[in-house]
């Protein structure tokens, strides 16, 4: 359901109340109002209205039975809720700007409670998950209603990849695609990510190679060193004629199991029939269990999702196999195998260590090798 329009921001304006406040979104509202102007959120509309909100965070489903598994939702003061009429179509603000990006509609103003949020959502109510410690920093109301955007695309326009659900489902027809998984991804693709996406590409008639640009948390690269990386890779070890590389806004939660069916959901309305569910997907330190992620869609209703989860084992180098195996697939001891994550990577390229290329194809290194080299010279 695209919610953009072409609407200008002076009749946008135009629309609403004399004395209405403007509501200026944060980087994570406005990432998921694009999703939702775009038609990635679909079936959704809007942010989400109180009964709604309450039936996702307890239940994963909307009210009317749809499964949803996190709240959508925009926050507001109290002193805004008090300036507010149901009804009313208020102006959205982009982050750090003063710039008119959407409407809403208000349909609901209604309270929450942040920690029984945290506890349904995230599995914990610890500050150090950073999808808590942004939950526990936002305004105390919500406001729900459908939403009206100004740009399908945003800022997010900068990325040259950024494609929009329709400009793929278009691609996938133009390829004669039947049947197309996808890869999420935050982290630059090492050598397990590749085997991951080669074993799909196996089964399926292409891979839509989909990392997100919406902002991410502390320690993780930079949206532009990441997509240097991406196009050294698909450019030197994929058949081109088989993948597809586009990026998309989402600002990861890590949310864990809850935002891997979310991940689905987004990538069924991109047109994909495949997801790759690694493991810890979405996960953040130890706060779930590494195959958490591929239990969940396991007790999901036969009729709930159309997209099907590929559910991917733990990757390693294997020394002696010469070669990515899982632990399906190789005989050998752990003394011959070398674990492969985005953590150590990152941890070996801060130390100035050069990972083996068991970790990383040399062209990927040396993007990162540069990077690291750069942010340690400026300080």
């Amino acid at each position: 359901m695209n919610r953009a329009s072409s609407t200008s921001e002076k009749a946008a304006t135009q629309r609403t109340r004399p004395g209405t406040p403007r509501i200026q979104l944060n980087s994570r509202e406005y990432a998921d109002l694009v999703l939702l102007g775009c038609g990635a959120y679909s079936p959704l509309t809007g942010y989400l209205v109180g009964e709604d909100y309450h039936a996702v965070v307890e239940s994963m489903h909307l009210v009317n039975g749809v499964l949803w598994p996190l709240p959508i939702c925009l926050s507001i003061s109290e002193e805004q809720a008090r300036t507010i009429d149901i009804g009313d179509d208020i102006p959205l603000v982009g982050p750090e700007t003063e710039e008119i990006v959407g409407t809403i509609r208000v349909e609901d103003v209604y309270v929450y409670d942040r920690r029984v949020e945290a506890v349904h959502v995230f599995g914990t109510e610890e500050s150090g998950h950073p999808g808590v410690a942004a939950l526990y920093q936002q305004q105390p109301v919500y406001v729900g209603g459908q939403v009206t955007v100004l740009d399908a695309r945003g800022d997010f326009a900068r990325f040259s990849e950024f494609a929009l659900p329709s400009e793929t489902r278009a691609a996938f027809r133009e390829r004669d695609w039947k049947t197309v998984v996808a890869f999420q991804t935050r982290n630059p693709m090492h050598r397990s990510h590749e085997y991951l996406t080669k074993v799909a590409l196996e089964i399926c008639d292409g891979l839509l190679i989909h990392p997100t640009v919406g902002k991410l948390k502390d320690g993780d690269l930079p949206a532009d060193v990441r997509m240097r990386c991406y196009r050294a890779l698909v450019d030197h070890y994929y058949p081109k004629e088989r993948v597809l590389f586009a990026v998309y806004p989402l600002e990861m939660r890590y949310a864990g199991p809850r935002e891997a069916i979310l991940h689905a959901i987004v990538r069924q309305n991109f047109g994909c029939t495949h997801i790759i569910i690694g493991r810890d997907h979405a996960g953040v330190g130890k706060y779930y269990d590494p195959f958490a992620a591929h239990a969940i869609f396991d007790a999901l209703g036969d009729d709930e999702l159309c997209i099907e989860p590929l559910r991917m084992d733990w990757t390693f180098w294997c020394q002696k196999c010469e070669a990515v195996a899982s632990f399906k697939t190789c005989p050998h001891s752990n003394n011959d195998r070398l674990l492969i994550s985005g953590t150590a990577l990152r941890q070996m390229l801060a130390a100035g260590e050069r990972p083996p290329e068991a970790f990383s194809r040399p062209e990927v290194l040396d993007i990162l090798i540069d990077y690291y080299r750069e942010r340690k010279q400026q300080g």
